[in-house]
């Protein structure tokens, strides 16, 4: 499995309108077929920082889902709403191993 890990900071007075657009993309995601999970999280301490934890079959997967249009419209709306470059770690998953799904 591929799993990517999305550290993001939004801006004050943002995060409503984020969470909003994250849930569309959300919804999006967890429809294609080499999607497994795309949990979305918010900070306990911090609500204007969140957590996407996605994961894939296998980098492949992860490809195509940067090509969809659900992904586009998400990126493209939520960019100005960062106080920080959001960032990314690409994983390979040991446990569970990918023979468990």
């Amino acid at each position: 499995m591929y799993v990517v890990c999305v550290t993001i900071q939004v801006k004050a007075g943002t995060e409503d309108a984020f969470v909003e657009a994250t849930r569309h993309n959300h919804q999006g995601t967890i429809a294609e077929p080499g999607a497994l999970r795309f949990d979305v999280l918010r900070s306990a301490e911090d609500p204007q920082r969140f957590f996407l934890y996605e994961v894939y079959r296998d980098e492949a997967a992860f490809l195509e889902h940067k090509q969809t249009a659900h992904y586009a419209t998400w990126r493209d709306t939520v960019e100005p709403w960062m106080a920080v470059p959001r960032q990314g770690l690409k994983y390979h998953s040991i446990f569970p191993a990918d023979a468990d799904f």
